[in-house]
């Protein structure tokens, strides 16, 4: 499938796209965690998008597993209406200022904080801090 955005066409197999992100929400619902550090590399190793794409459609990508496990927790009674007040609006305002910030900085620049954040989520997973 050929993709544009921003003026640049990119092809994509969707059929990679769909079994990769298919596993993840399988693995991500197991765990408990949410799928979007794995779904970023998906898109850029697996896909061969550029991060500036990725940052905003990972957001996207993981929309609908966030939103099952919102409503879920939700009837559980173990909800933070205030916390979900704050997160969801700077969630849609990160999706959209991201990709415009991340096509302005180098993708190299990009990648190294995207693997920063990814080591804090490993490390902070593992009990270290």
């Amino acid at each position: 499938m050929r993709i544009e955005f921003w003026g640049q066409e990119f092809k994509v197999n969707v059929v990679a796209g769909c079994i990769g992100s298919f596993l993840i929400a399988v693995v991500s619902s197991m765990f408990g965690f949410g799928g979007g550090p794995f779904m970023v590399p998906l898109l850029t190793v697996g896909l061969g998008l550029p991060m500036y794409v990725v940052v905003g459609s990972s957001l996207l990508a993981i929309f609908f597993n966030t939103l099952m496990g919102t409503a879920r927790h939700y009837m559980f009674g173990n909800f933070d209406l205030i916390l979900f007040l704050i997160m969801f609006p700077a969630a849609l305002l990160g999706g959209y200022i991201g990709p415009q910030i991340a096509k302005r900085v180098s993708p190299i620049v990009v990648k190294r904080i995207a693997v920063a954040g990814l080591l804090l989520l490993a490390l902070n997973l593992l009990g270290v801090y």
